[in-house]
């Protein structure tokens, strides 16, 4: 019987916190060459064909990788419901826009091929690029605003407007996001496609690598800056954001030397250990209250009973290596690169 398992509880609550983060990991380290690749299209693209390059590179997994985010938000409303209620109620115009742009992104790559005009694509096209900016800079927002702290009540309630979720942090937290996706996404094309579109790719990495390092570098330092002034060091070993640096540090040398294999992995690698970071400085918490720190939300007071967690653990160690042996199947089957028709 489940309800016999010899599993402390907060054993579990421990587990499905990491499970949840490695899920987000694995979200934004796949999706975030999806929002990439969306944002740098227009940019990269001379005319329709290299446009449809783009969107072919990624056309066989977008959706798929969304798949990670879906269970990363299931996952937290049967783990931890009141953490998820809280932050669905206290980022609702955030989060109702990143789900808005999500919607018209993937209709966008579905539609924009269903008309021949120029300017029909083109409006669809403009959509992908916006169903791509938005999530990648409010992802980064809202983590680091879970971090640096919200206004909760005793309630488990957020108060304040809007204005109290886009401080100078969490705005950097979003540009930290958006640098890294885009960087990510410049690798990814570099190695998926051939021709001119490679190269244009390899070009912006180079010009990219460099504005993703350095806003990282400031991010993680105010990170560390801030966690010693409240005493809150968290259990973030010193070598893992040092060596997220030393990661996007290489990128740029990576791409030069044309190993976009590795410089796709350093870009991916950078993008894991920042959001392990903030991960990591959240912990025991999941969202931090800068009204007092009794109103804090952890994983203990907002976590599900432990024969919920129980459940979830044993149906999540019966499916989850189906779903990865699937999704990494896709990628084998998708392995080659795209090219322009000769």
């Amino acid at each position: 019987m489940i309800s016999t398992i010899a599993i402390h509880p907060g054993n579990l609550q421990i587990l499905w916190f990491s499970l949840i983060a490695l899920l987000w990991l694995g979200y934004f380290f796949l999706e975030g060459f999806d929002f990439g690749v969306g944002m740098l299209a227009p940019f990269l693209s001379k005319d329709d064909t290299d446009r449809r390059v783009c969107i072919n590179a990624i056309g066989p997994t977008w959706d798929g990788n969304e798949v990670w985010l879906l269970v990363a938000g299931g996952a937290t409303f049967a783990a931890f419901p009141k953490w998820y209620a809280t932050v669905f109620s206290g980022f609702y115009l955030p989060l109702l826009l990143v789900l808005l742009a999500l919607i018209v992104r993937g209709v966008s790559f579905e539609y924009r091929s269903k008309r021949p005009e120029d300017r029909w694509r083109k409006a669809w096209d403009r959509a992908i690029f916006w169903g791509s900016f938005l999530p990648a800079l409010l992802w980064g927002v809202a983590f680091a605003d879970f971090v640096s702290g919200v206004p909760v009540n005793s309630s488990g309630q957020v108060v304040g407007g809007f204005f109290q979720l886009v401080k100078p942090y969490a705005l950097l937290g979003g540009l930290v996001t958006l640098s890294l996706f885009l960087l990510h996404g410049a690798t990814f094309l570099s190695l998926k496609t051939e021709g001119e579109m490679r190269e244009r790719a390899r070009r912006a990495a180079l010009v990219l690598a460099p504005a993703a390092l350095a806003i990282t570098f400031g991010f993680l330092t105010w990170t560390y800056i801030t966690a010693h002034r409240t005493h809150n060091t968290g259990i973030v070993p010193g070598f893992i954001p040092v060596l997220a640096l030393v990661l996007l540090a290489g990128t740029a040398w990576l791409v030069r030397e044309k190993l976009e294999g590795w410089a796709f992995v350093a870009t991916g690698g950078g993008i894991l250990l920042t959001m392990l970071t903030i991960f990591l400085n959240l912990y025991p918490r999941v969202l931090v209250s800068t009204i007092s720190a009794a109103n804090n939300l952890t994983i203990v007071n907002t976590a599900s009973q432990h024969y919920t967690l129980g459940v979830m653990t044993i149906v999540a160690a019966i499916f989850t290596p189906f779903v990865l042996l699937y999704q990494g199947w896709s990628y084998w089957v998708f392995r080659a690169r795209v090219r322009r028709p000769s």
